[in-house]
């Protein structure tokens, strides 16, 4: 196999070599969030040890040679749920257990469901990126929050007594993130990545068989997802990225949905008016690059270096497959990363801390090779 066509080095996000943003909790972080739970500590006492693991996560980060660098979710339980329930009008629930899982697994099995009209009110998150920033000094900080989309089908899934039409509740959604954007921009924040499962769900034959058994039209409800984003983000500062990271399930390295992007790539790529896609590319279960010939001036990010175990990829084979989706997409609107962060949840995937920061040196290590 030939060496990829060389292309360019970039000082903008999203950077040659970039991640996704969770990182596996540190033992410190574990211990101190179930003294919490326990009420052996107080919540500012666990969040002082935050601030210490983030410092010491920001400093592996930097060392590493990261251009943008995250909080790795540390105070984060869940990738979404911590920032649906920061929401004014959300409130928890506890969805129902499989029978035999463990009461770990049970307690775990969590969700939100909309308790009155929404609005991002006075968000926590807002807060943790001013100290994130504050701490990062002059490196990019970057932020991640679950997309708007993933917002309106979860509460399709739980349930909603509170909007009866469609319309307002997407009105008030885009409103919400409108309002978080601007919110985040003025803390500070210039990277903001959308995080989403529901275009991995869209993606999966399963998955758009059971809506339509529910009567839903899954190609309808991807035009009316990325009229959603685009809505959501219109307006935003010209100095902000806002990224789109697309995933089929990364918890605890499990998957939930599987099939190439073909399905949605035509009104995903060429519509949505985000300014990257973070793109899953770690396995079979993504397909092949040909739906990316519908990315118009874009960038994609893609995810070639699973966060699943802790293998290494091959060098020269994820040159090959930049080589390979370079057929489709120029070399210099092509960037790499994980497929994924590499903790969904507190609990994280299954792999050691070393590992993960040995996937991260590889990714470096090719992207610095490629483009030059």
């Amino acid at each position: 196999m030939s060496s990829p066509v060389i292309g360019s080095t970039r000082n903008a996000p999203p950077f040659r070599y970039d991640i996704v943003g969770s990182f596996l909790r540190t033992d410190e972080i574990k211990n101190a969030r179930s003294l919490h739970e326990e009420g052996d500590i107080t919540a500012g006492q666990l969040y002082e040890i935050e601030n210490v693991e983030i410092i010491k996560l920001l400093e592996q980060e930097k060392a590493l040679g990261l251009k943008a660098v995250t909080d790795g979710e540390f105070r984060r339980s869940w990738w979404h749920l911590d920032f649906f329930l920061g929401i004014e009008g959300t409130g928890k629930i506890t969805l129902g257990g499989t029978p035999g899982a463990s009461k770990e697994q049970t307690n775990r099995a969590e969700s939100f469901r909309i308790t009155g009209k929404i609005a991002f009110g006075d968000h926590p998150m807002v807060e943790e990126f001013r100290m994130l920033q504050q701490m990062a000094g002059e490196t990019l900080a970057k932020m991640t929050i679950p997309s708007p989309s993933l917002f309106h089908f979860v509460q399709e899934y739980n349930g909603n007594e509170i909007y009866s039409n469609t319309e307002t509740l997407y009105g008030d959604i885009i409103q919400v993130y409108r309002t978080a954007i601007q919110a985040f921009y003025d803390a500070g924040c210039r990277y903001l990545q959308l995080d989403d499962t529901t275009w991995g769900t869209l993606c999966s034959g399963r998955h758009r068989a059971h809506l339509r058994s529910r009567g839903v039209d899954p190609d309808q409800l991807a035009k009316d997802y990325v009229r959603l984003i685009n809505e959501s983000i219109a307006g935003r500062p010209a100095d902000m990225t806002i990224a789109l990271h697309v995933c089929r399930g990364n918890l605890r390295s499990t998957w939930f949905a599987a099939g190439g992007y073909g399905p949605v790539a035509e009104e995903l790529f060429a519509n949505a008016k985000v300014d990257a896609f973070f793109l899953e590319y770690d396995n079979e279960r993504s397909g092949d690059f040909e739906p990316l010939r519908f990315i118009r001036d874009q960038f994609v990010v893609l995810g070639l270096v699973t966060t699943k175990h802790g293998g290494l990829e091959s060098k020269e084979q994820l040159k090959a497959r930049i080589e390979e989706a370079a057929q489709y997409v120029d070399i210099n609107q092509l960037c790499l990363s994980t497929q994924c962060g590499f903790a969904s949840s507190e609990e994280g995937n299954i792999l050691t801390e070393e590992e993960q920061w040995d996937k991260l040196r590889l990714v470096i290590e090719t992207a610095n090779e490629v483009w030059v």
